[in-house]
């Protein structure tokens, strides 16, 4: 029996911003944990592992299957207890890391997994850590760029093409390329303009290729920002509507969703929101600005009126 070899990285500070209101993890791991910050990309990788066993339990493999994984919270931790066991997945530990893990980390993990020729590469996190995945092959050369990567959504920011659109979705993107039903695809590599966001703005730029296995129905495909040609005539209806409710009443608390378009409507009714933010008002006064999620649940309970949330899907992110 032939063998198919995955490697399997964990960015265990991925995703923990995002519900204290950071618009990424980036250099912030540890101010978000200090807050309260829970482990996100880990359980996602494990939700995702637990239904490729599922779906391996109920078809066996034609080949045997080994994963090359770092040690704690960096892959090893992740990997469902049943899976050396009823599924008969072998395991090599490559490495360990201290407490805190950083890029240098994800840089060493995919040298080591090189070397031990892995046929797909699976990892945990967000645009950040596909950028580190990539760069690094890019850096390696000699046809190191063309393993195939899939990401499994545990960021803040997932604009590129190189991730599944849930967990679930992952595991069978997993199993189909075990089957040889997937064959890699090039697609792009995304990622906020840090430059222009610092001037309050949100682009997403291509940073690269990565090839990773095609599948338009598993995979989200790469996400750029859009803008419609009659877009302004629609939110300016939109507005009209909007204000239409805060005059009619004044005990109205509104909540805010993140994007251009709802800042804009913002902007129209008087609100000043931010770009990437949750805000709430109440009339026409903001009760708070870029809020997290206690902020956000504290302000709810206190108020006992009427309820609107707005929510418009980001052109650059794909999801609500």
């Amino acid at each position: 029996m032939s063998e198919m070899r995955i490697g399997l990285i964990v960015n265990p500070d991925a995703g923990l911003g995002g519900r204290l209101g950071f618009k990424g993890s980036d250099g912030r791991a540890e101010e978000a944990r200090a807050a309260g910050a829970e482990d996100r990309s880990g359980p996602r990788v494990k939700q995702a592992l637990s239904r490729l066993s599922t779906l391996v339990l109920q078809r066996p493999l034609l080949e045997e299957l080994t994963f090359f994984v770092w040690a704690g919270r960096m892959g090893e931790i992740w990997l469902p207890k049943s899976a050396s066991g009823e599924v008969g997945w072998t395991t090599h530990v490559l490495g360990a890391v201290g407490e805190r893990t950083g890029a240098n980390d994800t840089v060493t993990a995919v040298k080591k997994m090189l070397a031990s020729q892995v046929d797909l590469l699976i990892y945990g996190g967000g645009d950040g850590t596909t950028r580190d995945i990539v760069n690094t092959l890019e850096e390696i050369g000699g046809g190191a760029e063309k393993l195939p990567i899939l990401g499994i959504p545990g960021g803040v920011k997932m604009h590129s093409g190189c991730f599944a659109t849930t967990p679930n979705a992952a595991a069978e993107v997993i199993r189909a390329f075990l089957d040889g039903d997937l064959m890699p695809g090039l697609t792009e590599v995304m990622d906020l303009d840090e430059e222009i966001y610092l001037q309050g703005e949100w682009k997403v730029r291509m940073y690269g290729e990565a090839m990773t296995p095609s599948s338009p129905r598993w995979m989200q495909g790469a996400k750029e920002q859009v803008r419609a040609a009659d877009e302004s005539e629609i939110i300016g209806s939109l507005a009209d509507h909007i204000q239409t409710l805060i005059d009619s009443n004044s005990e109205l608390m509104i909540i805010w969703g993140s994007g251009g378009t709802l800042r804009q409507i913002g902007t129209l009714c008087g609100c000043e929101s931010t770009l990437l933010g949750i805000d709430i008002s109440k009339g026409k006064s903001m009760l708070g600005i870029d809020l997290n999620e206690r902020e956000i649940l504290k302000l709810l309970t206190e108020h006992d009126g009427d309820k609107l949330l707005l929510l418009s899907p980001m052109g650059g992110q794909g999801f609500l």
